[in-house]
């Protein structure tokens, strides 16, 4: 290609939306190129929108009529006089019809060549061509429509169980099942397809074999439309739920030179088969570790991964870039000896979801959001102050990235800037990253694709536990009576609390918000003493409370006397004294208020809602407390522990709704995809009797025990509310 073929991209329309586009955005401003987002009803209000320089409504709430039409994106190009198309991750970025179509509008393509990303999104056809270029793969069969029951059953045996049922286009962990027995196969199928259906607009699905617990590395690739072909070395994202990549590290602590070698040529070797240019991956599973070391091809991802910056981190490139240079015709600039590993860099996914619950995804509206500036790790996120996590889309909030020269450093810097980080407002999983980070396990990189499920670190992250919540509740009461006592107007020269008379100590009724066991209700006193500490009680106020005490030391005797701290009881109460050294208070920054469409301010903080530090002494412990205060909401982190969501309680009695016996109710918002039951009808334990769709995932309400269906509130298509009541079973006694 000569210099007049180059085709400069001026105005660049991103066809994606969240953290994917700002990233885009970022990479074309330091280029000089202006932007263009598009955006869904739903995400009027989302940082992304603001971030380019143009933004053109899709119009409606759902990604199928938004996001995915194709029409509506090209026009949105046309109407923006953007010159470039880049897809992002997700969405259409491996649909070869809207790259065509990208083409046909006469605009720059930012990806693959649609040939290409047609031979490769089929993972059916992909394998094909894999085996003929001599890559090693595993065994599977295409599930046809014609297929009837005993042929389905046939093809199982064929593959061998466990398999995995797999969506054929797509990606992300999307219209996947792992199916054990054959009894199991049929469901598993149905399940899929209506998933993949949900998010790729292709019901096609494939059986294959899977291995219990590989590792799962990816080969980095880029080609220019020169010839040059190069691979960036691997990146392993082994530790996952639900098929999708949770943290992700580069390079793979399994991956020794030699392997190195092999795989990347083995990489380079699939793409080049299909003429490959832009930024791809080329998926592979992997046991054991090692030289000699096996490995099977997976799929190839024609687009940018989410885990990209980890690669970016240790080769020094800006991966968005080379692809916005690569489809602007410019050759690569460099070779396969050129490109060299510069340290370690690990990468985390925090989602809005709840580990602890089978990492259930959750909504809310963001409340606090204050990356840690030390240590200093790359936020990439789609979030501010406001944006609202709903149910029409994926729950990833940001990816953090940390790169050290060693694993260990990398692993630990980004614990120790997830626990550093301020976030409130919805449920996350950032307490289980921090357990994953430092545990023993994946410290000695013992991470294979089992690893969630094998280390049970999920049910061990929650922080509400004895010692933990007893310090939280205490920083809040500390911080809450030097607030009240800042803004005194009456004799503001007195100390906190002081008395003339004996009167009873100072009370804060709170409640601890643990959305796996229930919120618990919780009583903070506390007294100033005459040398500035504070005398503090903490004790429950239900007898059920779901967490440990701490040791055993503070757990009450059971009948026999003797002490058993497994039995989840919560100790009746805690006495200590501490002593603030400092409690620094802070106003909310302006940049949190937001303005109507006349300027008028919408939303701005109240008075009551700031953020603050404790440096506290209890015993011969000192550390410094994180607490922020939204509305009712205390958000706490503690020194290296963790963090909790207390939530302020008037002192007046608020009755809440009698909850309805045998009631089975929405784990969070959605729309219902099935409802298998009517009243009057029999039930067994475990049964399905509802089957709900939220952020593109299926959930199943189950029966908790045998017994008769006495009330259904729930019909397909229903759209229903968190805690919303959808069936009511008469337990059989």
């Amino acid at each position: 290609m000569t210099d007049s073929e180059l085709r400069p991209i001026r105005r660049l329309l991103v066809a994606n939306r969240g953290e994917i586009a700002r990233r885009v955005f970022r990479t074309a401003h330091s280029m000089g190129i202006s932007t263009v987002a598009v955006y869904a009803d739903g995400d009027a209000e989302a940082p992304f929108v603001t971030d380019a320089d143009l933004s053109v409504p899709l119009g409606d709430r759902t990604a199928t009529d938004s996001y995915l039409s194709i029409d509506k994106v090209i026009a949105a190009a046309t109407a923006s006089a953007a010159d470039a198309v880049h897809p992002g991750y997700g969405f259409l970025s491996e649909n070869a019809d809207f790259a065509q179509a990208v083409i046909d509008a006469g605009l720059v393509w930012v990806g693959p060549a649609p040939a290409a990303i047609a031979a490769m999104g089929d993972k059916l056809a992909a394998k094909e061509s894999m085996i003929a270029a001599g890559v090693p793969t595993l065994p599977s069969v295409p599930v046809a429509d014609s297929m009837s029951g005993d042929d389905l059953a046939a093809a199982g045996t064929d593959v061998g169980y466990p398999l995995l049922v797999k969506a054929s286009a797509g990606g992300g962990g999307k219209g996947m099942r792992i199916v054990d027995s054959a009894d199991a196969l049929a469901d598993a199928v149905a399940a899929a397809r209506r998933e993949a259906v949900g998010a790729f607009g292709d019901d096609t699905v494939f059986l294959e074999r899977y291995l219990p617990a590989p590792r799962h590395v990816e080969i980095q690739v880029l080609g220019d439309t020169h010839g040059n072909l190069v691979h960036c070395f691997e990146r392993e994202c082994s530790i996952q739920r639900r098929h999708q990549k949770v943290i992700e590290e580069a390079p793979s602590p399994a991956v020794t030179p030699a392997l190195r070698d092999r795989m990347g040529a083995a990489a380079v070797a699939a793409v080049r088969t299909i003429g490959y240019h832009s930024a791809g991956t080329v998926e592979f599973l992997l046991e054991g570790s090692g030289d000699d070391a096996e490995f099977w091809f997976l799929e190839v991802n024609t687009r940018l991964q989410v885990e990209h910056p980890v690669t970016e981190e240790i080769t020094g490139l800006d991966l968005v870039r080379e692809q916005i240079r690569i489809a602007a015709g410019e050759p690569l600039g460099y070779g396969q000896d050129d490109l060299t590993i510069r340290g370690h860099a690990t990468e985390a996914r925090l989602y809005a979801e709840d580990p602890a619950s089978g990492f259930l995804p959750a909504t809310g509206t963001i409340e606090l959001w204050a990356p840690a500036r030390d240590p200093q790790a790359r936020f990439d996120s789609g979030i501010e102050v406001g944006s609202v996590v709903g149910t029409e889309f994926d729950p990833m909030l940001a990816k953090v990235v940390m790169a050290a020269p060693t694993r260990t450093e990398a692993a630990l810097g980004l614990a120790s800037a997830l626990d550093r980080t301020r976030l409130g407002g919805v449920v996350t999983n950032r307490d289980f990253l921090c357990t994953v980070l430092r545990s023993d396990e994946f410290l000695a990189g013992d991470t294979t694709t089992d690893f969630i499920a094998r280390t049970g670190l999920a049910s061990d992250s929650p922080p509400y536990r004895g010692q933990f919540l007893h310090a939280a509740a205490s920083a809040v009461a500390l911080v809450s009576q030097a607030r009240n006592r800042s803004r005194a107007t009456a004799l503001s020269f007195m100390s906190s609390g002081y008395r003339n008379s004996v009167m009873p100590d100072e009370v804060l009724p709170l409640t601890a918000l643990d959305p796996s066991a229930g919120d618990v209700d919780v009583s903070v006193t506390y007294r100033r003493q005459r040398d500035g500490s504070y005398r503090l009680r903490v004790a429950p106020l239900r007898a059920d409370a779901p967490y440990a005490p701490p040791d055993d030391s503070e757990a009450p005797p059971d009948d026999d006397g003797s002490r058993d701290s497994d039995d989840g009881d919560l100790p009746e109460a805690s006495e200590f004294v501490v002593r603030p050294h400092s409690i620094q208070i802070h106003a909310i920054a302006d940049d949190h208020i937001r303005t109507d469409a006349g300027g008028g301010v919408t939303d701005a903080p109240p008075a009551e809602e700031f953020d603050a530090e404790l440096d506290v002494e209890t015993g011969s412990m000192r550390g410094t407390w994180q607490v922020s205060r939204r509305g009712h909401n205390w958000y706490v982190t503690g020194p290296l522990t963790g963090s909790a969501t207390l939530r302020e309680r008037s002192r007046f009695p608020d009755p809440d709704a009698e909850a309805v016996e045998g009631g089975l109710v929405a784990p969070m918002p959605g729309k219902v995809l099935m409802v298998d039951v009517q009243p009057g009808d029999r039930v067994t334990s475990g049964q399905v009797l509802v089957v709900m769709e939220a952020m593109k995932m299926e959930h199943q309400i189950t029966a908790p025990a045998d017994g008769e269906v006495s009330e259904v509130r729930a019909a397909v298509g229903d759209q229903v509310d968190n805690g919303e009541l959808l069936v009511v079973i008469t337990a059989d006694s």
